[in-house]
Formats: C-alpha cells, structure tokens, sequence
C-alpha cells in the first residue's frame, strides 16, 4: 500500500521539473538543457540562471534541439531537450527518431504542456497523441508522473539510466497525491489501492480521479484494485496480468485513447487470451478551447464515467 499526502495541495508537474533539473545539474555537471525558447513557461530558467555553462538555448527550432542534444550525448552530455510536448514529440518525431533512438543516445525529450492541459490554447497545443507516437520507437522510453513528487522521483531515474525517454509534464495544477518520501521505479506500476472486483489502471494527471472513482466505488462496495502506471513504455506486464486475473479493467488517460495507455494495457490482455478492458480517454478528436476540467469532462474523463464504467463491467 502507497502513502498518500495527507493535505490536497495542487502543484503542476512542469513544476517539478523546473526544481529537480537544478538539483541535478549541481549534482552532475554533465547534465544540460537544450531549451527552445520557452523556458518560462517550461520552468527552465532557474537552470539558466544558475548553471549557464550547462544550458544551451537554440530558439525557436525544435528540429535542431534533438539534434544539438544528439550530439553533446556523444561527448558524454546528458541532455535534457524542454519544449512543449505537441512539439517534442510531433514536430521533433523524425530527429527523434533518426538521430536519437535509431543510435540509441542518452537524451532525455522533457515536455511540459502534455495532454489536456494547455485548454485554453486549444487543440494545435493540446498534446493527445505524443505518448503514443513515441512508444512505437525502439529504444524509447515513455514516462508520466501523476503528481509533483511522483515525477520528481521519476525526472531524477531517467537521468541516472542511459538510453533515450520521454518525459511529459502538465502545465495545469493538479493534486499532490503521494508523499515526498515515496519510491518509484520507472518500467513498475504503483500500486495505491489492491482490491478483487475491479482494477482502475491510470497514469499521469488522470490518477488522481482513479483514485476518487476508487473511494466511491468502495463506498458501495465494491473491492479497487488501482494502479498508477507512470511508465507507458515498458509496460508492467506483470501488474497487468495480476489484473487480468481480476478480469475486469478500466485505463484511464489523459491522452487519446488509440494507441496511450488503453491501447498499451490491451496488448497485453489480447496477449493472454482473457479479461475485459474499458478505455476511457481523449475520444480521438481534436480538442477546444476551454478550461482543462471542461476538456476533460467533454471527452468523458471523469470521475462519474469511472465509476459507471466499472459498475457496468460487474
């Protein structure tokens, strides 16, 4: 059983980031940002400011980011690219792809803006389809934390491993769910909750609602089994499969629903020949211009459509 945070405070996780890259650029001069021009609202400028000879700012070119950050990887770098995360993962897929992944590098794509939670900058900012993009690229890995301390753990573990991640981060505030003191490990779900009746699979900003559905549900009796599953690429294979013995599984995801978590999850019950699975997220459709909670609730990403969700599985 996970320790939760005992008092609701709601931090971004771009936040998060902003605070645990100066730590570890102190710690290891090695580590770099490669900023594209957008470092405050990327929370990079505290890196800036305090470590300059570690932080290269190539403007508004993304493209030439990965491959300025592919090339200080060959000379021992630990390059740390910070842009939004329709950019990181979009406009910098084939560089990524080609000059990262292909001779698989230590670079370290870390994006802010993920999912849903530009709102109000509309749908050419709202990031839905980067997780998936990027966990079809061997060699990739694919994180998101789901509250301020989470990524922190997880910011610090992508830069101790080699090899190339995906970092996404939300610009919106949301809830402080874990203690400071709890431990992660990238590639291995949490578990917050274990329970027999349903099993509530969530990651990134969308956990904290699985974890609200979870209460309900419980509060009508039926046993939760939740878990937060921060590394989409690799996937826990084996807290799926304890789920699939549970046999009904709800995915939630602030992410479009072809080919993020939903997608992941069901591979692997495909895989197994049994269990059923809900995918509930981005319902593949651009989104609008509107507050996140709106955006949300449009795409049936909410606490309400958990808890349906699993009633009706039962």
């Amino acid at each position: 059983m996970t320790v939760l945070a005992k008092e609701v405070v709601k931090k971004a996780t771009r936040e998060a980031f902003g605070d645990e890259i100066v730590e570890l650029g102190k710690e290891n001069k090695n580590i770099m940002i490669v900023d594209a021009d957008i470092g405050g609202s990327c929370k990079t400028t505290k890196f800036m400011n305090e470590l300059p000879k570690q932080h290269v700012n190539v403007g508004i070119a993304e493209q030439n980011a990965a491959g300025v950050a592919a090339g200080l990887s060959t000379t021992g770098k630990i390059p740390f690219v910070s842009t939004y995360a329709v950019f990181g993962s979009l406009r910098m897929a084939e560089q990524i792809r080609q000059e990262v992944c292909y001779p698989n590098l230590n670079v370290k794509i870390a994006c802010s803006h993920g999912g849903l939670t530009p709102a109000n900058d509309g749908g050419s900012h709202q990031a839905i389809e980067d997780m998936g993009v990027l966990r079809t690229f061997p060699n990739m890995t694919v994180i998101m934390g789901a509250d301020y301390h989470s990524t922190r753990k997880l910011i610090r573990q992508a830069s101790e491993m080699y090899g190339p991640v995906y970092l996404r981060f939300t610009r919106d505030a949301i809830p402080v769910i874990y203690d400071e003191n709890e431990d992660f490990e990238i590639g291995k779900a949490k578990q917050i909750k274990d329970g027999k009746d349903v099993a509530i699979i969530a990651n990134g900003d969308t956990v904290r609602l699985g974890l609200e559905a979870a209460e309900k549900l419980e509060q009508q009796g039926i046993s939760v089994k939740l878990l937060d599953m921060h590394t989409i690429k690799p996937i826990d294979k084996e807290a799926i499969l304890q789920c699939i013995e549970i046999g009904n599984i709800v995915t939630v995801e602030d992410h479009n629903i072809l080919n993020g978590l939903g997608s992941a999850v069901s591979e692997v019950v495909a895989e197994a020949g049994k269990g059923k699975v809900r995918r509930i997220g981005v319902q593949d459709q651009f989104g609008q211009s509107a507050p996140y909670e709106k955006l949300l609730e449009i795409n049936g990403i909410t606490v309400e459509n958990i808890v349906n969700a699993a009633k009706e599985m039962l």
